[in-house]
């Protein structure tokens, strides 16, 4: 696992390395942007953080279709959990 975490590291190091050479900064927010905007294209409304509802509004059709799209997210984003969806989306 180590070594997994190495190349994660020195990946983001390379890639923050030439960001700035390039004059870009805060490139994670593409991050949130990609996962909100694909959040209102499988969801069918915008994220709670992009101005859509919250969890507790949702009813239980709508609440099954944000766990789906949770779901697909957190594996596009390289993740295994949906919770760190949260991060990207809201609650």
């Amino acid at each position: 696992m180590e070594r997994n975490a190495w190349t994660y590291i020195r990946q983001r190091q390379v890639y923050d390395g030439q960001c700035k050479w390039a004059g870009l900064s805060n490139m994670h927010g593409l991050r949130h942007r990609y996962a909100q905007t694909r959040y209102e294209v499988l969801a069918g409304w915008a994220a709670p953080k992009a101005g859509g509802p919250r969890a507790n509004q949702l009813d239980p059709f709508q609440r099954q279709s944000d766990r789906l799209a949770r779901q697909e997210i957190s594996r596009e984003l390289g993740h295994e959990r949906i919770a760190v969806t949260t991060v990207y989306l809201g609650n």
